[in-house]
């Protein structure tokens, strides 16, 4: 069963804010896609199963941003 989380990311203002978020993200076991945007500042997450988001949290805040998980 494959999920999708959504959350919230603070910071970013360009393609390469865009590429370390997603290359944090990706690193996360289970993550099969990550989708992220500067201009809108969302993150969405595909997965095998729920995704721990406080592990994706803890990975935005290493490429030096900040995320929320949208309810």
């Amino acid at each position: 069963m494959s999920a999708t989380t959504e959350f919230e990311v603070t910071g970013m203002t360009c393609g390469h804010c865009e590429l370390s978020v997603r290359e944090e993200v990706q690193e996360i076991p289970g993550v099969e896609t990550v989708e992220v945007s500067a201009k809108t500042g969302k993150l969405v997450v595909g997965s095998e199963g729920p995704v721990d988001a406080a592990a994706v949290i803890a990975a935005v805040e290493e490429a030096g941003y900040q995320a929320v998980k949208q309810q």
